[in-house]
């Protein structure tokens, strides 16, 4: 796999656009962060040797590299799904070609079901930990090169306080309401039943998902401050439980993707 990884970051390279320092992964419906980037170069997934393609009709499914808030970015508009049929390795393949580039800062986003009966369609809310229920798979399971970092990663803080405390700070200059909690992440693609939602929410878990556990616990392996954010497109209280669609889904993203676009914009710049 390092081979592989060293050869996809000498493909990027070779586009001779100033190296990324900041990697971000646009969750599902939340793909505009891209209009607020002076692009430099657009790359298809499936252009790009040893790289998974994007099967989610609403991930786009290219490689943009460009600049936003006078930083050096690398956007993945569309990510990768356990339930796709991807190994972990694949899943998590791109972010360690990130680290390969140089990037040493993750913002990743994605769409969740919210647990927390407080929480309201289209809220934005900050994961400050989460919880990984995509077992037996693990991106760190197998013999990893050495290259990769620490085997046994240390997980106490996942996603960077700092970072935190700086989304904050920027969310009180905008007037932006935050929540912040626990993301779970489960392996899909069915959505919970009335009694698993009930089972994540005494677990602590104030959203649910089916992505983003696995880039983190890459991205922390391998050194690199991780911001988490996500976008809830769907309430889900057993005892008021709607059925969810994905028009929904995308149309409560749509309303929270300029909140989100925002917050991003304004941290990349204070990297």
């Amino acid at each position: 796999m390092l081979k592989q990884i060293q050869e996809v970051a000498q493909f990027i390279r070779a586009f001779n656009t100033p190296l990324p320092t900041v990697g971000i992964i646009l969750g599902t419906g939340l793909g505009a962060l891209v209009n607020e980037v002076t692009i430099e170069v657009e790359i298809p997934y499936e252009t790009i040797p040893h790289f998974p393609v994007s099967t989610v009709e609403s991930h786009s499914g290219r490689l943009i590299l460009g600049t936003l808030a006078g930083k050096s970015v690398l956007i993945m508009q569309g990510r990768f799904h356990y339930y796709e049929g991807y190994s972990m390795q694949q899943v998590t393949f791109p972010v360690r070609v990130m680290k390969w580039l140089g990037i040493q800062t993750l913002l990743v986003s994605n769409a969740a079901g919210g647990l927390n009966p407080a929480f309201s369609v289209s809220d934005l809310m900050i994961i400050n930990d989460h919880i990984s229920l995509l077992l037996p798979e693990n991106p760190l399971r197998g013999q990893l090169p050495a290259e990769f970092g620490d085997r046994f990663p240390d997980m106490s803080d996942p996603y960077s306080p700092d970072l935190i405390e700086k989304a904050l700070t920027i969310a009180d200059e905008l007037a932006l309401p935050l929540q912040q909690g626990v993301y779970v992440s489960v392996t899909g693609p069915q959505l919970e039943t009335r009694s698993e939602y009930r089972l994540l929410r005494q677990w602590g878990a104030d959203a649910v998902g089916m992505s983003t556990v696995p880039e983190v616990i890459t991205a922390h392996q391998m050194g690199m401050q991780v911001f988490g954010c996500s976008v809830i497109t769907d309430l889900c209280i057993p005892e008021t439980l709607e059925k969810a669609s994905l028009p929904k889904i995308l149309a409560a993203a749509a309303v929270a993707e300029p909140k989100l676009t925002a917050l991003i914009k304004r941290l990349v710049g204070r990297l």
